[in-house]
């Protein structure tokens, strides 16, 4: 039985507690933040600790905060025993050199508030400086999900960067449509089953092969039309941007 400590109140904490107290093998010994009003998704109160001062023994430390205040929060677990590892993926495990064993259990998904999420698909990426270390967090990591991998901190910060192209910036282009939509009066469901077959033919072509549209066509006429019709100056760079990026990328010229 692996014992375990949640530090943190966001996405992230309240994802990990939701998942390892369902998880045979792990006990959660306490789920520690400053505000307990932001406690409330844990549902034994028996495990609420406001007070960083006075946490308990356990295995594994998850630290799930921000990057800002790993360094800080760090401070409390010096003289602790168990591992202590962080959950961010921008972060080295540098920043945690002031505790006894330090270590990283970075599970590389999307978390958003309200939204709970399988671990089951989820990578977790884990590094440590030991080998029994990293042992630990992998009989963790497994306990949870089917892939879990060694990742040292330069390429967690790359992946991070990565995931960053695919998701966020990904999303935001969600919203960018969702706004043309909205304001032509076109309802954006509509796009939703072109947005899942644009992810999932991913599992058999690389996105080089996957990349469709005008802008790989070299297709003038479509592309000048679309320009004419985004009155937005946002919108037009950002489309214009993004084409000539295509273009270049698949040997097609203006």
């Amino acid at each position: 039985m692996i014992s375990v400590v949640i530090v943190g109140t966001g996405n992230v904490a309240q994802n990990l507690y939701y998942a390892l107290q369902q998880t045979d093998g792990v006990n959660i010994k306490q789920v520690v933040g400053r505000n307990s009003t932001h406690l409330e998704f844990v549902k034994d109160k028996l495990l609420v600790n406001t007070d960083f001062t006075n946490i308990p023994n356990a295995d594994i430390y998850l630290l799930a905060i921000s990057d800002d205040a790993i360094g800080t929060v760090t401070s409390f677990f010096k003289d602790k025993n168990g591992l202590v590892a962080h959950t961010s993926g921008a972060t080295s495990i540098a920043v945690l050199n002031g505790v006894k064993r330090p270590g990283i259990f970075y599970p590389l998904q999307t978390f958003t508030k309200g939204k709970i999420v399988s671990f089951t698909s989820i990578p977790i990426c884990i590094e440590a400086n030991t080998k029994t270390d990293m042992e630990l967090l992998t009989d963790l990591g497994k306990t949870l999900s089917n892939t879990v991998v060694e990742i040292n901190s330069e390429q967690r910060k790359t992946l991070h960067v990565a995931a960053v192209f695919v998701n966020n910036f990904t999303n935001y282009l969600y919203t960018l449509g969702a706004e043309i939509c909205e304001e032509h009066q076109i309802d954006f469901n509509l796009l939703k089953p072109l947005i899942t077959e644009t992810a999932t033919k991913l599992n058999d072509l690389s996105p080089l092969q996957a990349q469709t549209g005008p802008a790989k066509r070299g297709d003038q006429k479509t592309l000048h039309n679309h320009l004419q019709l985004l009155k937005n100056k946002h919108q037009r760079e950002l489309y214009t941007l993004l084409s000539n990026a295509i273009k270049e990328k698949h040997g097609k010229e203006l």
